[in-house]
């Protein structure tokens, strides 16, 4: 019966749990050997469990450029809690990028990346950051982290411009990288995908073509994606430069769920 521990000597019932009547202090400096020579300072956190989520990005590229698209929902667990958290970021004149996992990871990486804007042109050398740069950078920040078993809960859509054609490339949480014409993040991995190649197959795109695609893309997401959201930005980046639009409604209609039947 050595399975059912020590009859004579029991552990605690609740482990470095408060003495009765006594305060409850977390994390609790006391073992059931005894006093703890740990203190709070000697704890590391790891990002075990996103809180505040995001879902898919889109990107497609076209004959001058690329479109990225995401919506602005931050969801805390199944919870539509964040109503206003944008997440495609204009990185300068050159670079389009859009984020989706865990927000508060993205606003960290947002964060380092505009120091790096501002550092550039504080040295005043003419030169940019530049798409393809941007994307290997990423890929090596976010395979260090999951490296150290600390990762980045997040993935990426690099898009932009570099010698003058364009560049759309993708890293998730693991440092995995690839570039394509099209791509999507999350359940739009699934759902979106299929619409993207199938104009990609179609032939070259003009951005009038590849921003309706991309509506499309949104639309279908929302029908079928419980972490989407009717609200999204739309970023665009051509020879001319950058732009992301303000925040679009996605004018659904509910009158075809008639045609879903539920087993």
């Amino acid at each position: 019966m050595a399975f059912a521990g020590n009859f004579m000597n029991p552990a605690p019932l609740w482990h470095n749990g408060p003495s009765p009547g006594a305060f409850y202090s977390f994390p609790a400096n006391t073992t059931s050997m005894g006093p703890s020579k740990e203190t709070v300072a000697d704890f590391k956190a790891h990002s075990a469990t996103p809180i505040t989520t995001t879902t898919t990005v889109i990107g497609l590229k076209f004959d001058k450029g690329c479109v990225i698209a995401a919506d602005t929902l931050g969801s805390y667990g199944s919870l539509a809690r964040f109503r206003d958290c944008p997440r495609v970021l204009k990185v300068n004149d050159l670079i389009l990028l859009g984020s989706g996992g865990d927000y508060a990871d993205y606003q960290y990486l947002k964060d380092i990346i505009e120091q790096k804007i501002i550092d550039e042109q504080c040295i005043g050398d003419g030169l940019n950051l530049k798409p393809k740069s941007l994307h290997c950078w990423l890929t090596r920040v976010l395979y260090n982290k999951r490296s150290k078993m600390d990762p980045l809960w997040s993935n990426y859509i690099v898009a932009g411009i570099q010698d003058g054609e364009p560049f759309l490339g993708a890293v998730d949480k693991l440092g995995t990288a690839y570039e394509d014409a099209a791509i999507a993040t999350g359940l739009g991995a699934y759902m979106a995908t299929p619409l993207l190649r199938d104009a990609v197959e179609k032939g070259p795109i003009d951005e009038e073509t590849a921003k309706n695609v991309v509506r499309k893309c949104m639309e279908v997401l929302f029908y079928r994606d419980a972490r989407s959201f009717p609200r999204y930005q739309l970023g665009v980046v051509n020879t001319e430069g950058v732009t992301v639009s303000e925040t679009i409604e996605l004018k659904h209609d509910w009158t075809l769920a008639h045609m879903i039947h539920m087993n």
